[in-house]
């Protein structure tokens, strides 16, 4: 076989599934969206953009992944740091800390509700202690600011760990005599994170960027069990679209607008993280 040919061979598998599992659905998904009636239109569009949750949805994601994101970031790059400077245990503290990661979404959120809830961990902890005399209903329509605080410690929790191992591998491969030329000159350990640490991790905090700003705007679960109806996000009126008022237009339509947003972010992350063309570690 002609070597010239090999990488499209090998690149031939993913192709097909990317074609068959997401090329072939999103093209139905945006024929939905944009066919009405007999013909194509925006209407779906206008639709839900026109709702009064519309906007409420949309800046409530917008609240949620600002709020989410930077701390996840700065929580993986701490424990990352530490992981890869331990001599002993290191397996261990990698493995509890990535235990998340095998919890799904919904049971994230359903132990955080029974931190949260009336009859909760919370709850019990504050009337033994005698903060409160009786049981507080913390997410509720009158405490919207600790119903957002529930979410977002929810989501800290559980995805943080996706961040970790994609920093974690990609500290393992920064050689470590640059390390040691460093503290030969001098150079502080905070100095040695950003003048090294930092630019040689950047491939790897563009990926674990991307991925998690885009499962950041595709949040569900958790504020279903947490918050409910009282905190509506985009994901959540896609759901309540398609499967509580059967109108698929407006699902996809609002899929789309996601995926929109999603795509936007990921090419702002990709141009401020960019990596020189031929650099190698």
């Amino acid at each position: 076989m002609n070597a010239r040919y090999l990488p499209y061979l090998l690149i031939l598998p993913v192709t097909l599934f990317l074609c068959l599992f997401f090329l072939y659905p999103f093209v139905l998904v945006a024929q939905q969206a944009f066919y009405v009636d007999g013909g194509w239109s925006l209407k779906n569009f206008q639709d839900i953009t026109s709702h009064w949750k519309f906007p409420i949805s949309f800046k409530n994601t917008m609240l949620l992944a600002a709020a989410v994101v930077p701390v996840q970031l700065a929580l993986a790059l701490l424990m990352a740091t530490m992981v890869s400077r331990m001599q002993k245990g290191r397996d261990l503290i990698l493995y509890i800390w990535t235990i998340p990661l095998g919890i799904s979404d919904l049971a994230a959120g359903i132990i955080w509700l029974a931190i949260f809830e009336q009859s909760g961990f919370l709850n019990s902890m504050m009337t033994g202690l005698g903060v409160v005399d009786r049981p507080v209903n913390f997410l509720s329509y009158q405490h919207p600011g600790i119903v957002f605080l529930a979410i977002a410690l929810a989501e800290i929790w559980r995805a943080t760990a996706i961040m970790l191992v994609i920093l974690v591998a990609g500290i393992g491969l920064i050689p470590k005599e640059y390390y040691e030329a460093a503290e030969v000159f001098g150079a502080s350990p905070w100095k040695r994170f950003t003048r090294i640490t930092l630019p040689m991790l950047r491939p790897s905090l563009q990926t674990a960027l991307v991925l998690r700003v885009i499962l950041a705007f595709e949040i569900f679960a958790v504020v279903a069990a947490l918050g409910g109806t009282l905190f509506p996000v985009l994901m959540g009126e896609t759901y309540a679209y398609q499967f509580d008022l059967l109108n698929s237009g407006a699902a996809a339509a609002m899929a789309l607008i996601i995926l929109a947003i999603s795509i936007g972010f990921t090419l702002v992350i990709m141009r401020a993280l960019r990596v020189p063309k031929g650099a190698t570690i």
